[in-house]
């Protein structure tokens, strides 16, 4: 009866190993098909502001300002678009000032202090800020600074994009931070080094890349945001620094120039969708490198 049983044993194990591999080799084409779906929408966005946008850039697009387009002309150029890229960078690294110490200090918080009943309203808040729709934020920036100061401003829209940006850098510190081992604490506060101390010699040097990645985020979401900046920085065709007036900004373009009736801003709106999404790229690589620093390269 033995000898009979393990021959039928043998093939009963060669049909389970044999199905094993077959729903093996299902599941990762079921995945390797899904990973293309997903990246098909995002290679057809890039791929078609990439063709749009890259007739629009030559050396004027960087170095000019707008120029009026007039109805009857046949314009070939509308100036460029330094306005707009130097408004963008004041507008969103005056909101990187505020957002950053508040965003890592409250992540600093969270991650030092678990538990307790501020850090548990902290938390309820950055979760309720990060799933705030940016309009909304917009508005209220647009209530509270706009109206008070009867004014549009580029002030107002840097702390329309703190509100945005300090959940990201909250968040990010926070989960950041929980990843220091807990023996290093342990360690020294069996040596009676104060907590402060502590935190701020140990635990934030060990965790600044990743303090640094949540940064780059905040950054390239700030970037990309269109509705906050529509109700409370206005635009304006004109260069300049005078961050209590209205500032054109590279959204505004790529928003309200695919409205015109001129070819020749159409092309510019392209132009300046290239550039946001060049500049979201480069943060997001950026956030790759420092993410694979805090890794260990993996």
């Amino acid at each position: 009866m033995a000898a009979t049983h393990a021959p039928r044993q043998s093939l009963l194990e060669a049909s389970g190993s044999q199905r094993r591999k077959i729903t093996s080799k299902i599941l990762v084409g079921m995945t390797g098909a899904a990973t293309l779906i997903a990246l098909v929408p995002l290679l057809l966005i890039i791929s078609y502001v990439v063709v749009q946008g890259f007739q629009s850039l030559n050396f004027d697009f960087f170095t000019q300002t707008f120029k009026p387009v007039t109805l009857g002309s046949a314009p070939t150029s509308a100036g460029g678009v330094l306005h707009a890229i130097v408004g963008s960078l004041l507008i969103v690294g005056i909101a990187l000032l505020m957002a950053v110490p508040v965003g890592v200090m409250a992540g600093i918080y969270l991650a030092e202090y678990p538990g307790t009943s501020a850090s548990n309203v902290i938390r309820f808040s950055t979760d309720v800020l990060t799933a705030m729709p940016s309009i909304v934020v917009g508005v209220v920036a647009y209530v509270l600074i706009v109206q008070r100061a009867q004014q549009f401003s580029a002030l107002a829209g840097s702390i329309a994009l703190m509100v945005l940006m300090v959940p990201v850098v909250t968040r990010t510190t926070e989960e950041i931070l929980r990843l220091v081992p807990g023996s290093v604490r342990e360690a020294a506060m069996a040596l009676g080094v104060p907590k402060w101390r502590f935190t701020l010699n140990v635990v934030i040097p060990m965790g600044l890349s990743g303090i640094v990645t949540g940064i780059l985020l905040a950054f390239a979401r700030a970037m990309g945001e269109t509705a906050p900046l529509l109700v409370t920085v206005l635009g304006n065709n004109n260069l300049t620094f005078d961050i209590f007036g209205p500032m054109q900004a590279l959204p505004l373009i790529a928003y309200r120039y695919t409205e015109q009736p001129f070819e020749v801003l159409n092309q510019q709106a392209w132009g300046a969708a290239l550039i946001l999404v060049a500049i979201v790229l480069f943060a997001n690589v950026m956030v790759r490198l420092a993410t694979r620093r805090t890794t260990g390269g993996r």
